[in-house]
């Protein structure tokens, strides 16, 4: 069958079926050659310029044969698939199974009619555009079938052209829909990590280990020292997941005593203690359908991690002076400077919350680990604070920032770079005096010597080093330690003895290990 025979009127087409000799022969005629050629050129350009159409899954639930015969046609010319249900009992069957892309239900057929299907399909997809048809269409009808979500209501009899062009359009504005999602997706990926700034190794692993966790709902622990940028990481985090839209609400644990504390995160009811006198949202209310930021959640008191957990294991939670009971619909992101599993050892840090919130781990290496990040942080930081003056670091300069240890971590260098800027004052050069503090204690980084010292001698104190590094990583643990190394436990001692790092008379340890 041709397309223009699929075009005409359904009742033409049920008054043909019924007596094709006594038809009019106009009656036959499909409308579009009614058009003129002016017209159907017009038409024809309109449509080349529209962009090609994914074809969709279409619920057509309809009790009469012709209606059914003729649309699914038209609709299946258009390249769509067609689902066809004669009651409702199979309508809402297949809207269970199949999960189309549009609904398209006469009022009235056999079973609770349209109107069930759809308030079932607005229940399972608010998004899914229903089309209603009907002969007997009341006013009254149509406006509780806009109310419940219908997205068009139909009058019969119609131009199956006019059907087919009213899915075209919704499955336009869902390929918009789904096109603006996912470009808000691209800018929120590209965006999460503006002022973001590194390229070593240590932080690519960190930047991977982002883009991984954020679109998930898992809990993240950073752990990190002071200023190597956790907050950074946890916004990072709140804006490439699907609560970026939602609020990002940080607090630091170690800012306030514990009374404080629990009334900032939990909101209080007017009366609630003698300064109540009006009922406070917590930061956790505030976090709802977002993130919330627990910084320094190692200095939390005890008292107070009992609290936090039922929170992260139920999300619910009770204001102080309240008594009803409140769901929350939040992310949680916790942030230490010191590693937590030493805390639990000692006791100060309680082990069932610390298996809570450490899901997923995100170590942040500290400046002095980040090899090449320093130039490109410094020229960002003049950016950022240069007010448009183009200031310069001289080679020699950048090689000393480089070495030095930088205790108060990328905080620490942004502060360097501020004052070395407020301090050049017409001068475009930022000087070393200015970046570096003159602290004996960091003579080694910042002077530059001329003296070549012996190879043996560099490598045996770079050697102590690194085995007192390893020693401390391990806690002082011995055969964790040798295993770190790649040594035996016996020759791990002999190093320690020969560098003088034995405390007392100790012997050689017990068992060899090589």
């Amino acid at each position: 069958m041709s397309h223009a025979a699929r075009s005409f009127d359904w009742r033409a087409s049920a008054f043909a079926g019924a007596s094709a000799d006594a038809a009019p022969a106009r009656a036959l005629q499909p409308q579009d050659e009614r058009f003129s050629d002016h017209k159907r050129r017009e038409q024809s350009a309109s449509d080349a310029a529209r962009p090609a159409l994914e074809p969709m899954k279409i619920l057509l639930a309809e009790d009469e044969v012709t209606i059914v015969v003729t649309l699914r046609d038209a609709l299946e010319e258009a390249g769509h698939e067609v689902l066809h249900a004669p009651d409702t009992r199979n309508a809402l069957a297949l809207l269970e199974r199949e999960q189309p892309d549009v609904v398209l239900t006469d009022i009235r057929m056999p079973g609770e009619g349209g109107m069930s299907v759809l308030a079932r399909s607005v229940a399972l997809d608010p998004a899914r555009p229903v089309i209603l048809m009907t002969g007997f269409g009341t006013i009254d009808q149509a406006v509780e079938a806009m109310r419940m979500g219908a997205a068009n209501y139909v009058q019969k009899p119609f131009r199956n052209e006019s059907i087919v062009q009213m899915v075209a359009t919704h499955g336009r504005v869902k390929s918009l829909e789904r096109e603006n999602a996912e470009l808000r997706e691209s800018l929120r990926a590209h965006t999460a990590f503006k002022g973001f700034v590194g390229s070593s190794e240590a932080m690519r692993g960190v930047f991977n280990r982002i883009r991984t966790v954020a679109p998930t709902e898992a809990t993240v622990l950073i752990e990190g020292e002071s200023g190597s940028g956790k907050e950074c990481v946890a916004r990072a985090l709140h804006a490439a997941s699907s609560r970026a839209d939602g609020p990002f609400v940080p607090i630091s644990c170690a800012a306030l005593p514990e009374t404080l504390l629990e009334a900032e995160l939990f909101g209080y009811e007017k009366g609630a203690f003698t300064d109540a006198r009006k009922e406070k949202r917590g930061r956790f209310e505030l976090a709802d359908r977002g993130t919330i930021f627990l910084d320094d959640i190692d200095d939390m008191p005890l008292a107070m991690q009992v609290k936090l957990l039922r929170v992260l294991q139920e999300r619910k939670f009770e204001r102080l002076g309240g008594e009803s009971t409140r769901s929350l619909n939040i992310r949680v992101v916790a942030a230490t400077k010191i590693a937590l599993r030493e805390l639990v050892k000692q006791g100060k840090f309680r082990e069932d919350l610390f298996y809570r919130i450490n899901v997923v781990p995100i170590a942040l290496p500290p400046l002095r680990e980040r090899a090449g990040d320093v130039p490109l942080l410094v020229q960002h930081m003049i950016e950022r604070h240069g007010g448009g003056r183009k200031y310069v670091v001289a080679p020699p300069t950048m090689n000393v920032l480089e070495r030095y240890p930088w205790p108060g971590n990328v905080r620490e260098l942004e502060n360097s770079v501020q004052r070395a800027i407020a301090l050049s004052g017409a001068a475009n050069e930022l000087v070393l005096e200015d970046l570096v503090p003159l602290d004996p204690r960091w003579r080694g980084a910042t002077a530059v010597s001329d003296e070549v010292r012996p190879l043996r001698e560099v490598m045996k104190e770079f050697e102590k080093s690194h085995l007192l590094r390893a020693l401390e990583k391990t806690g002082g643990h011995r055969s964790q330690t040798a295993a770190m190394l790649g040594i035996s436990r016996k020759v791990l001692w002999e190093k320690m003895r020969d560098f003088g790092l034995l405390e007392g008379k100790e012997g050689e340890p017990n068992g060899d290990d090589s």
